[in-house]
């Protein structure tokens, strides 16, 4: 029974294969009955098995991980180390990968992450599981230790891998969790899920939608909170017949973060908008786009290191909503900066 970081690293392996989650779902009995049956012995695990199903590298020096239902239970040989759960698992909170091999659902899997991390750490995981990316597994033990992927790494003109793919999660599992999760060593948990908000397709989205989307309070910028839906990441905006022509025959657009309030399209492009081709389709797009109404604003590696120049943008967000940005509180510089690294670890980037 998988659990922590064995159950994230087998998620991410099986969105990068297969571009959905293929796992089985079971219910509370199923559930029971599984958790019963785990009693781990080291000398009876398939680790071949479990390092082809991405859930363990045995040269990453991370224990593996599993869920047993009491203090019997518990092996106390390495590589395991188990966990017990007090209470009783909430519904689809275990899922079947293999024959005989069970690993944490999505969102509780993300619910023991939470445990001792920062908020910033938290909503960027569940943005990864709401979104249509996956960071591949090897990056799961570097980033859960608070290290840089990929390893030693320190140039920013580096891109991060990364794989398209369903939603692991829904905001409704989610919330689910949430409400389960009533003790306080989940508060941070309930509070990432109050923040996050599906769609997102690249950890540079992530990072954008944290510190433009997130409450003043955390260290963003508020702009999640704006009326008419606040920030809709990957929003399709259909073309009227000149906005078309402008787009060079482009029927819609997807864009990154839409700000109905504002009627404003918020771009990032990383790497892969430096190429030529990437530009003139950008260009097109964007003259579409600015053909609906909708003012493009395009924030780039740099600017997303570069907080002063985000305040900016939402200023310009948030003046275009018709809404005063206005800080209530004193020190919230070094509050942005702390939850911009928050952030970017989160997602294997150095500190700015």
């Amino acid at each position: 029974m998988l659990s922590h970081i064995p159950s994230l690293r087998a998620l991410r392996a099986a969105r990068r294969a297969y571009g959905f989650l293929p796992w089985e779902s079971f219910g509370r009995v199923e559930q029971r009955r599984a958790l019963a049956g785990c009693v781990p012995n080291a000398d009876q695990i398939d680790f071949i098995e479990l390092n082809r199903l991405g859930a363990w590298d045995p040269a990453e020096g991370e224990p593996l991980h599993l869920l047993v239902q009491d203090a019997s239970a518990r092996r106390h040989r390495k590589p395991l180390e188990c966990h017990v759960v007090a209470s009783s698992l909430p519904a689809g909170a275990l899922m079947r990968i293999g024959p005989g091999v069970f690993a944490c659902a999505p969102a509780f899997a993300a619910l023991l992450y939470s445990r001792d991390r920062s908020l910033g750490e938290v909503l960027t995981l569940l943005m990864e599981l709401l979104g249509t990316y996956s960071l591949p597994e090897e990056a799961t033990v570097p980033i859960s230790w608070g290290g840089v992927w990929p390893d030693g790494r320190s140039r920013e003109d580096v891109e991060q891998a990364r794989y398209h793919c369903d939603p692991a999660v829904t905001m409704a599992d989610l919330k689910a969790m949430a409400r389960w999760a009533k003790s306080s060593r989940y508060a941070v948990f309930r509070e990432a899920v109050r923040i996050a908000t599906p769609g997102s397709a690249s950890p540079g989205e992530t990072v954008m939608f944290g510190m433009l989307g997130a409450p003043m309070r955390h260290g963003g910028f508020g702009c999640g909170s704006l009326p008419k839906g606040g920030m809709l990441l990957n929003h399709r905006l259909d073309f009227d017949a000149d906005a078309v022509l402008m787009a060079s025959g482009m029927p819609y657009a997807i864009c990154d973060a839409y700000i109905p309030a504002a009627k404003t399209d918020v771009e990032y492009n990383g790497c892969g908008h430096e190429l030529e081709n990437a530009r003139i389709h950008d260009g097109q797009r964007n003259n579409g786009i600015k053909g609906m109404g909708v003012t493009v604003l395009v924030i780039n590696r740099d600017q997303m290191r570069d907080i002063v120049a985000l305040e900016a943008i939402a200023k310009a967000i948030c003046r275009a909503a018709g809404k005063q940005f206005r800080y209530r509180f004193n020190g919230y510089r070094k509050m942005q900066e702390k939850w911009l690294n928050q952030l970017r670890m989160g997602v294997g980037l150095p500190p700015v």
